[in-house]
């Protein structure tokens, strides 16, 4: 999760405050700075950014950050 939160921590400094929701085992970002995001991506349900690990002891990874920096540019 340190990825994760340096991330979102790095954000909100510059002034994009990110919200997140998840159903396991992915986790969709929901809304950019109050934006509902309503974009799809890798999935029926929402924008997919990352996945829980599987195991236990797995470290959590964001995935796609070149297309979460694109969205980020979009809605801001």
């Amino acid at each position: 999760m340190i990825e994760f939160d340096v991330f979102c921590n790095r954000m909100k400094r510059i002034g994009v405050d990110l919200e997140f929701g998840g159903n396991y085992p992915w986790i969709y970002i929901d809304k950019i700075n109050g934006n509902k995001v309503k974009e799809k991506f890798q999935s029926e349900h929402g924008f997919v950014v990352a996945y829980y690990p599987r195991k236990i002891g797995e470290k959590f990874k964001l995935k796609h950050k070149e297309e979460l920096i694109e969205l980020i540019r979009k809605y801001k």
